[in-house]
């Protein structure tokens, strides 16, 4: 797929930059130009998703939540097929061997984190969707504690706590306290739950590490997905469409699932996956600037205060990467050398 129909898309923000000086050398104006040019593939990326939370918020009135998230899966599993079935079937002994995981990462990625973005639609605001999304790292890294025995940072305890305390700002709309009385709301609690299952997602496809590319894997996932949603789909009142939500299914299963993706890889390979990963601190500012001007939503300081405080919590997550057993072992050295002094 990304060989083909993305290979036009590629080019334009590539091939112009990988010209060198008379001498064969990169020079540093030409480096500065490459750089720039390859930020763009997560950017653009990272704005498409952006803008996806706005298509989960325009179709809370034009589609029903069961049909889009069916739609969306199923349009963009027949636009992949012509260029990576082939693929897949030369890959089948792995596909067979690890049917099972990859069928789990389909329920988790395509079926509940979606699905459940749609329904949440009907009762949050566009912007609330954006600011959960960018919890997705810092969950991923908690996750990944006990699935991956990582070695809690500093980074990580801070920016939970900094995260937890953010997001009780918002969800409580400045309030904290009707958080004891009224409890989370179905939308905020849905929104929850499938950044969640994203996080869970992203740590098991980690430890898993399928020996498929990115596209194969992609596309058996989707098979499941959209296999998982059927039943769903089925018993849904009204999955007709019109052209009021056509082109949000279009924008779903092809700009969201299929383009904003390959652009994310191109990203990966070009600036490594540290450095592209910051770029998705950038999704709930998209978010917010886009639902002001495209939805008519209105930007409270309770977004400002909750969101900063989210935002903070995952960058201090993502930066300080001291482990805190180190943090530990230098309190009891001190500790050591302060009663060999008081003995002295």
């Amino acid at each position: 797929m990304h060989k083909c129909c993305l290979k036009t898309v590629i080019e334009c923000l590539d091939i112009s930059i990988y010209k060198k000086s008379d001498n064969g050398i990169l020079t540093p104006l030409i480096r500065e130009k490459l750089l720039m040019k390859n930020l763009l593939f997560p950017l653009i990326a990272v704005l498409l998703w952006s803008m996806n939370a706005i298509v989960n918020k325009a179709a809370a009135t034009a589609i029903d939540p069961a049909a889009i998230s069916f739609y969306r899966w199923a349009l963009a599993l027949l636009v992949m097929t012509p260029f990576v079935l082939r693929s897949v079937l030369r890959h089948w002994s792995i596909v067979r061997k690890h049917w099972w995981q990859l069928a789990i990462l389909g329920a988790l990625g395509m079926m509940l984190y979606q699905s459940l973005a749609y329904y949440a639609a009907h009762s949050v605001s566009a912007t609330f969707m954006g600011i959960m999304n960018s919890l997705i790292p810092l969950l991923t890294v908690v996750i990944s504690i006990f699935v991956l025995r990582v070695i809690p940072t500093v980074g990580i305890f801070i920016g939970t706590l900094l995260s937890l305390a953010g997001l009780t700002w918002l969800v409580s709309q400045g309030n904290p306290a009707t958080l004891f009385s009224q409890g989370l709301g179905t939308g905020e609690l849905l929104m929850l739950i499938a950044s969640a299952a994203y996080a869970l997602y992203g740590v098991l496809t980690k430890r898993w590490a399928i020996q498929l590319s990115s596209w194969d894997s992609l596309y058996v996932q989707v098979f499941f997905g959209v296999i998982l949603l059927i039943p769903n789909f089925l018993l849904a009142d009204d999955v007709s469409l019109n052209r009021h939500n056509i082109g949000l299914v279009a924008f779903a299963g092809i700009a969201a699932s299929i383009l904003a993706p390959a652009l994310w890889i191109q990203g990966v390979m070009r600036l490594g996956a540290n450095t592209t990963s910051i770029f998705m601190n950038l999704a709930p500012v998209f978010t917010a600037i886009i639902a002001i001007f495209a939805l008519g939503e209105e930007l409270q300081s309770y977004h400002l205060i909750g969101g900063g405080v989210v935002l903070l919590g995952v960058m201090l997550a993502q930066q300080l990467r001291t482990p805190l057993t180190h943090l530990f072992k230098s309190k009891k050295k001190i500790e050591q050398k302060k009663d060999c002094l008081n003995d002295s």
